[in-house]
């Protein structure tokens, strides 16, 4: 049997590559896909070359631990049936479909704990956005939103707009988001944002923080979301921040770098800076909150946000380097790409 899998080459270079499917062990499942989602952040970062060369593609993922260097397989939102199972696995698996934390490839094998079954009573595409939910659920368990605060966004993204629909549904005193595009801040105010702003506009950051506090002079949001990838967002984030605000950093950066301004008013308004990754619990929850409560928690939220209206495109995976050109060369276009495997 033969699969045909994306191989990232070198910087902007893509491959389909066909090759033969592995047998499947005792424990382990074949899984024929269906969809993909490129990841526009982290993904991109991979395809551009901007990915720090000293580290695992991702040391949590079974499917992912390995050097993070060219030629690579990469992607992390998978659906598919399975169509194959191992001696030890039980066999009312064949038919299911499930969410795999795997590149993008026409088949693959996982071992049978590395898969998700997908709740029946959620839609296969909405079902594409379950890590990228996990993610958000994770961001706000970091930045504690509580009633009646200014929150801000950076970065209208799958993330940023996922994080933004789930703030939404917090009682706060304001919601405002920033993006450079037209098309992802008319999203944001869809998805509940009171206030969506250009941050490439000269006036914006003057604009946003007297939209949080009439005539102030100062930032004063009470916590802020980086999610834009920019890392040149985190100087107005700083700005818009009030004493004793939060800063949530989700974005990954990779080689990207910036010169932060610490030398203003970051200490005396004693402002935190805090680092979001998912694949950990934050520790002042951990004794409560374990990773599957918080999958539980996603896969919910997944039900209620719908997110499948954030697809932009839908393309068959044989226009796989058609997508990733269009997501580098377009983004204003773009929310979410999906690849299409074909299957009925």
């Amino acid at each position: 049997m033969k699969r045909r899998s994306i191989i990232f080459k070198a910087p902007f270079e893509i491959e389909i590559a066909e090759e033969a499917v592995p047998v499947v062990g005792p424990a382990e499942i074949l899984i024929e896909t269906r969809f993909s989602a490129i990841s526009h952040g982290t993904e991109m970062l991979v395809y551009r070359g901007l990915f720090p060369d000293d580290m695992a593609v991702d040391e949590t993922l079974p499917g992912l631990q390995r050097p993070l260097n060219y030629p690579l397989k990469y992607g992390y939102a998978a659906i598919g049936e399975v169509i194959e199972v191992g001696s030890e696995v039980n066999q009312d698996l064949i038919g299911r479909m499930v969410y795999g934390l795997h590149p993008h490839e026409s088949c693959f094998i996982a071992a049978v704990g590395e898969i998700l079954p997908v709740p029946r009573d959620i839609d296969l595409l909405d079902a594409l956005f379950l890590a990228n939910m996990e993610t958000v659920v994770n961001f706000l368990m970091d930045g504690c939103p509580v009633i009646g605060e200014k929150v801000v966004v950076f970065g209208q993204g799958v993330v940023g707009l996922l994080t933004a629909a789930l703030l939404a549904r917090f009682p706060l005193a304001a919601l405002l988001t920033l993006d450079n595009f037209k098309l992802r801040r008319e999203a944001s105010r869809r998805v509940g944002a009171h206030l969506a702003l250009d941050p490439a506009q000269p006036d914006s950051l003057e604009t946003a923080i007297q939209w949080l506090e009439p005539d102030a002079s100062e930032g004063s949001a009470d916590l802020v979301y980086e999610l834009s990838g920019n890392p040149g967002a985190l100087n107005p984030a700083i700005a818009v921040t009030g004493f004793n605000g939060r800063i949530v950093i989700g974005s990954w950066y990779g080689r990207k770098q910036t010169a932060l301004e610490l030398g203003g008013r970051f200490h005396r308004k004693r402002i935190r800076l805090i680092s979001s990754q998912v694949s950990s619990v934050t520790p002042a929850l951990s004794a409560r909150w374990s990773k599957q409560r918080r999958l539980d928690t996603a896969w919910d939220m997944v039900r209620r946000i719908r997110p499948a209206r954030f697809i932009t495109h839908k393309m068959p995976f044989s226009r796989a380097r058609e997508a990733f050109a269009l997501i580098d060369n377009d983004p204003a276009s773009t929310i979410q790409v999906v690849l299409d495997y074909g299957r009925a």
